[in-house]
């Protein structure tokens, strides 16, 4: 996709002021970009899938901080690649956390493994304040959640569903994950 220093500015100031089609165009256009970076990097295709979301997610949440001065293919590597750095420090940091919780719980194994009636109603009280916090996001992002969790589409099926590219589906659930986690950490604060 070839893209002229003009239109690419005007979608990216567009995007500034929250325009969905800019930030739709900008995905499009450097998304094969950003994936095979990590996919270079990761040397797998769910992994560098995964982080090449990330990395568009950081950026369209930091669009404001954009600077026009530099290229946007290069300020979006950075943020993958920063973002794979992230994804490496976590994974090694959640291989000594379950490292550390298998062996402490190979002293404590338990046989019954069923939930408790207790277990049930804590259980059922979570769903209903998930639920709750799901109905405070905007209708498009519920519609993500309840077709990718609750219906369990696949990314293909949501593509189909909703007449949209892949691409903003994943980055569309995955925004729509992060402010249900604001929505969540809000109440527990």
């Amino acid at each position: 996709m070839s893209i002229n220093s003009e239109q690419l500015l005007l979608h990216i100031e567009n995007a500034k002021q929250g325009v969905q089609a800019s930030f739709s165009f900008l995905l499009d256009a450097f998304w094969n970009d950003v994936y095979q970076f990590q996919l270079k990097r990761a040397k797998n295709d769910f992994e560098a899938e995964e982080i090449t979301i990330k990395s568009f997610s950081r950026a369209f949440d930091k669009i404001d901080s954009f600077n026009s001065e530099y290229s946007f293919r290069s300020w979006l590597l950075a943020i993958s690649k920063n973002a794979h750095i992230d994804q490496i420090r976590k994974q090694k940091n959640d291989w000594k956390i379950a490292t550390q919780a298998q062996e402490s719980s190979m002293a404590n194994t338990v046989l019954d493994h069923a939930p408790t009636p207790e277990d049930q109603l804590i259980t059922k009280q979570n769903l209903a304040e998930l639920l709750l916090h799901i109905k405070k996001l905007k209708p498009h992002y519920q519609k993500m959640i309840q077709l990718r969790y609750f219906q369990e589409m696949s990314y293909k099926e949501m593509t189909e569903e909703l007449n949209e590219p892949m691409n903003n589906i994943k980055v569309k659930l995955l925004r729509a994950k992060k402010l249900l986690l604001i929505s969540l950490n809000a109440v527990k604060k």
